[in-house]
Order: C-alpha cells, then sequence, then structure tokens
C-alpha cells in the first residue's frame, strides 16, 4: 500500500502525463487490462480516462483495473484514474 506521501508524490508526477487508455462502452476487458499492465510495466505511471458512455462508474472501472493489474490506485480526479505499479524491469520512480 501506498502511504499519503508516496501518493501525494505520485500525484505530483502524474499532473502533467496524458491519459494513454479510454474506457468506453465495452467497459473494462481482458485485453485492456493486458495492455494497461504493459504500459504499467513500461511507465509504471499512467492516466486512464473513463469516457462518458462507459456503463460502469468510474470506481468500479478502477477497481476492475486494479484487481486486474495488481496496481495502486493512486487517486481519482473528474473521469481520469491515475494507477501506478512499480515496474520489474524498468524502474524509474524512486518513492519518497
Amino acid at each position: 500500500m501506498l502511504t499519503g506521501k508516496q501518493k501525494r508524490f505520485l500525484r505530483s508526477k502524474a499532473h502533467h502525463l496524458n491519459p494513454i487508455f479510454q474506457v468506453g462502452k465495452g467497459g473494462v476487458n481482458d485485453n485492456m487490462i493486458k495492455q494497461i499492465s504493459e504500459a504499467l510495466e513500461a511507465r509504471e505511471l499512467i492516466k486512464v480516462s473513463v469516457l462518458q458512455n462507459c456503463e460502469e462508474d468510474r470506481d468500479s472501472v478502477a477497481e476492475s483495473i486494479v484487481k486486474g493489474t495488481k496496481a495502486e490506485l493512486v487517486q481519482i480526479i473528474g473521469n481520469i484514474i491515475v494507477l501506478y505499479k512499480e515496474s520489474k524491469e524498468n524502474k524509474q520512480i524512486t518513492l519518497p
């Protein structure tokens, strides 16, 4: 689990990132989980945007992604979900 201090640190790092995934009408599927996992391995910190036409609410979308990828939920702000997962091969972010 991330501490409050680590979450604040990651939020500031995520501030300038653009969402690289969008969850729309289809919701979260296995293929998306796989792609998000790969992106987390490459980048550690990513944003996912939940589109207006998504039938699930953003909290259950975040929950599905966190379960599927075993990532940490940093925050949900508006329709943007910020996720962090320490990379095995490609560690870039040193948490405080």
